[in-house]
């Protein structure tokens, strides 16, 4: 989510319920974000004023939160994949998350219920690099209580049910 809607929740617009055309519109650009207005349009049956609008609607609702490409993170040279777990002092979430963030290969941070209080993937071009981010740069937060990873052996990304 954009910093600015995490930073202050309470300012975001209202969620307004999604109809079956605007679940339509979701599936396909989570399917092809590089989607043409006039394909949206003629797939879910609309004028692609309708679409435009509508397309804009859920950007400024904060549902559709931007576009991104899927990157084959092995052939992009970060052979070396991690969950890494994170137990962090209480109330430190936010000063945690920003430290995180700035972290080199760090793709998705969540605070989680459980055993732990954190889990991030990082992708990085070697097992070298990884022990490097681990050990040297997350374990020397001082936030950070104690880490465990989880080397990640395969992936395959699911693509959305169309």
């Amino acid at each position: 989510m954009p910093d600015e809607q995490m930073a202050h929740p309470d300012q975001r617009p209202p969620v307004r319920p999604l109809d079956p055309i605007d679940r339509d519109i979701l599936r396909m650009l989570q399917t092809d974000g590089r989607a043409s207005i006039r394909s949206v349009a003629e797939r879910v049956h609309v004028s692609r004023a309708n679409a435009y609008a509508r397309i804009n609607r859920l950007m400024d609702d904060g549902v559709i939160r931007g576009f991104s490409a899927r990157v084959d993170q092995e052939r992009a040279g970060q052979g070396a994949s991690a969950y890494i777990t994170l137990k962090i002092v209480q109330n430190s979430w936010r000063t945690v998350r920003e430290k995180l963030k700035a972290l080199p290969g760090a793709t998705h941070i969540a605070l989680v219920s459980g055993d732990f209080d954190v889990l991030l993937l990082v992708h990085t071009a070697d097992n070298r690099e990884l022990r490097e981010l681990v050990l040297t740069r997350i374990q020397m937060i001082p936030e950070v209580l104690s880490t465990r990873t989880l080397l990640v052996f395969e992936e395959t990304d699911l693509e959305p049910e169309g």
